[in-house]
């Protein structure tokens, strides 16, 4: 019996290290603010950029700001189907790129979302703990959001 435990152990210890051998390209961007960005398209105050930038940009720009375990196997598998997934929904570096019907429809989405704490999501925040929302960094985001959607009226 041990010696089977003992082979399997060392099976999954040789996949373990053969699996970190397979790391994608890292969606990392590291030129001038693209053209298309959302803070091309809106005053935004630079405690709401902060907030974006910490909270929603790993996953949702081309520039994610990895940790060192990111780049560990299964964890990076993880990250970039979130970083895939949540640029496929939106990309605030091509913001300007959107029609203006989609833009309206974003700003109440992402407002709901993180006002309803949808987002950032909390298989993400529980690794990247610097992406949680605390309250008033919660009013903060929300208020901008407001303001944006009340001015699109």
């Amino acid at each position: 019996m041990q010696k089977k435990i003992k082979a399997i152990t060392l099976v999954l210890l040789i996949l373990f290290i053969a699996i970190q051998c397979y790391q994608p390209a890292g969606n990392v961007h590291k030129g001038k603010v693209a053209a298309t960005d959302i803070s091309r398209s809106y005053n935004i105050p630079a405690d709401v950029k902060v907030i974006l930038q910490s909270s929603c940009y790993d996953c949702h720009s081309n520039h994610t700001n990895y940790v060192w375990y990111d780049y560990i196997q299964p964890a990076r598998m993880v990250v970039e189907s979130h970083i895939k997934k949540g640029k496929k929904e939106l990309n605030f570096n091509e913001w300007g790129t959107y029609s203006d019907r989609k833009k309206e429809r974003l700003l109440t989405a992402i407002k709901k979302q993180i006002e309803t704490n949808e987002m950032p999501l909390p298989s993400y925040t529980l690794l990247h703990r610097n992406a949680r929302l605390g309250k008033k960094e919660l009013q903060t985001v929300i208020s901008w959001f407001n303001q944006q959607i009340n001015n699109n009226d």
